[in-house]
């Protein structure tokens, strides 16, 4: 703050023309300009009194590397080309077998790559299918365990009716008996009581 309020006085006071350009650490810019000119201007003119290009060198360096980003496109542009089998006539037999070779290792670690995805996947749908075994068990359990308990239900009232009915008639032998779950095809209504 107390910089650019000089700048403002001595671009008042003097009747100067001041530019301030100034960034902070934290990565912030601030740039204040006299009124009715702009940076530009003033850097121009300070070319002019000066008789420095603060331009020619910036730029040499941006045109050189402007040309080295030019230089490794173009090696790579061919790099694929021959990668795909284009553009080998220029290659002598060494040039031929380090591409190859560059070749064989790329399909190696593509191979690789891919038997990783195909076992992770594997692994992945191999859980899912048990996790799904189980759940399928766990409900065939349950309704093993309804259709069970229905069935016990029926014969305890049966058994419940008969047993009250011939109590009612003065039979006293009258004997309630329930099936085991592992004998089903006793689990009919003539099996109930005795």
């Amino acid at each position: 703050g107390g910089i650019l309020k000089k700048a403002k006085e001595l671009s008042v006071l003097c009747d100067a023309q001041v530019s301030l350009i100034m960034s902070s650490s934290t990565g912030k810019f601030y740039e204040y300009c006299s009124p009715g000119t702009n940076t530009k201007k003033i850097f121009d003119r300070y070319q002019q009194a000066s008789g420095i290009n603060l331009w020619n060198s910036q730029y040499e360096k941006m045109q050189e590397y402007f040309e080295k980003l030019k230089e490794t496109n173009n090696k790579l542009r061919k790099e694929i080309r021959q990668r795909r089998g284009e553009d080998l006539n220029g290659l002598n037999i060494n040039e031929l077998r380090s591409l190859e070779q560059n070749l064989d290792d790329s399909l190696k670690i593509i191979r690789e790559r891919k038997y990783h995805v195909i076992k992770t996947q594997t692994e992945t749908y191999g859980k899912k299918l048990k996790h799904r075994q189980e759940e399928h068990e766990k409900l065939l359990h349950r309704l093993e365990g309804i259709d069970m308990n229905q069935g016990y239900d029926m014969l305890d009232r049966e058994g419940d009716y008969e047993t009250a009915f011939g109590l009612a008639n003065g039979g006293g032998h009258v004997f309630a008996f329930r099936l085991q779950p592992i004998q089903p095809n006793l689990h009919d209504n003539g099996y109930g009581t005795h």
